[in-house]
């Protein structure tokens, strides 16, 4: 169990003192070809596990963590806008890591790397298919095989998503906040449109359901979701070129993930759960844009074996879209080169 914290902020999860993760609703891409980088349309709003004590599960309480209202077949990306120091993030899918596709450790690893680098990395849409690319992230039920732990490990008993935050040592720690106060350069911003980077506009996070409306729903076993993948996207994850001793070798902060349906996010918390996502053919004819990432100064992870052969959900329950509508050339916009603190989460057993 790390010895840090893990916060939420709004709908903004902080793990340490660094490292800061939003999870933000987006289109789901064709499972045929390579595609740009979807919009960003909302963050889901998170909730802490141990507010509902009286309505969730009682494993869930003891794995302690957030919780986020996901409907089938959604996809999502991870946005690390806001993430202030250096961070090894370890993204897992039902314990298995996004990047290296091993299962989780809890330890960080180089060969393969089982990390993002933060603030490196901008974004995380999907699990690392190598060559610039990656499979995005879309919402599954458990039982049927389809999520990338159960392709990986031949098993689905874990699901949700896993998320642990390594910082600097002192000394590295140091150097950096010196090479940073001269540069005297400020962090980038966020693109105006609501996508890659945060999602303004988002209404800010209500507080916990009210008592009555917990106790007309007593706990009970949830249906469990984990992630699969849906298209492949133009993305890279970059190679940490640091020494793997320049990082701690005890996280600031980890956090579990559970991913909730919206008729038992109602049941839960007492509050509707966001409708779904836009119909993406809509969506691109009217004209709304779509992104393109492309930084030369960074070194892309290869894909390795394990998620290199990870299938798309679609192969289980079919495909539910209308055929595929391209955005044109101009609606693909080139993307170049301190709020008070919440309650801290309650992390478990997992």
């Amino acid at each position: 169990m790390a010895n840090g914290s893990a916060r939420i902020n709004g709908n903004a999860l902080q793990l340490g003192d660094g490292a800061q993760i939003r999870f933000i609703r987006t289109l789901r891409l064709p499972e045929s070809g390579t595609h740009g980088l979807p919009p960003g349309l909302g963050e889901f709003p998170l909730r802490r596990v141990e507010d509902h004590p009286d309505t969730v599960p009682p494993e869930w309480l003891a794995k302690g963590g957030v919780m986020l209202p996901v409907h089938l077949r959604e996809a999502m990306w991870l946005s690390f806008a806001g993430t202030r120091e250096p961070a090894a993030l370890q993204v897992g899918v039902g314990k298995v890591c996004a990047v290296s596709g091993e299962r989780w450790t809890g330890r960080l690893a180089r060969r393969p790397q089982n990390y993002v680098l933060l603030p490196r990395q901008p974004w995380l849409d999907g699990i690392n298919s190598g060559k610039g690319a990656v499979r995005q992230f879309v919402a599954v039920p458990l039982g049927l095989g389809a999520t990338v732990e159960g392709q990986v490990t031949g098993e689905e008993t874990t699901g949700g998503v896993q998320l642990q935050a390594f910082p600097l040592r002192p000394d590295p720690l140091r150097r950096w906040r010196e090479q940073e106060r001269a540069r005297l350069v400020p962090p980038p911003m966020p693109p105006s449109f609501g996508g890659y980077a945060g999602a303004p506009g988002a209404p800010a996070a209500p507080g916990s359901a009210p008592m009555a409306a917990r106790a007309a729903a007593p706990a009970r076993s949830a249906p469990a979701m984990g992630l699969g993948v849906g298209g492949s996207m133009r993305q890279e994850v970059y190679e940490d070129t640091r020494p793997l001793s320049d990082w701690a070798e005890e996280p600031a902060a980890r956090v579990f993930v559970h991913l909730v349906t919206p008729p038992e996010w109602r049941r839960i918390t007492g509050e509707p759960a966001p409708p779904s996502p836009v119909d993406r053919a809509a969506y691109t004819r009217a004209g709304l844009p779509w992104f393109d990432y492309y930084d030369e100064s960074g070194t892309d992870l290869p894909a390795t074996d394990a998620l290199g052969a990870v299938r798309p959900v679609g192969d289980w329950i079919g495909d539910d879209h209308t055929p595929w509508v391209a955005p044109t050339p101009s609606q693909t916009r080139p993307l170049g080169n301190a709020p008070r603190p919440g309650k801290p989460v309650q992390d478990g057993d997992w």
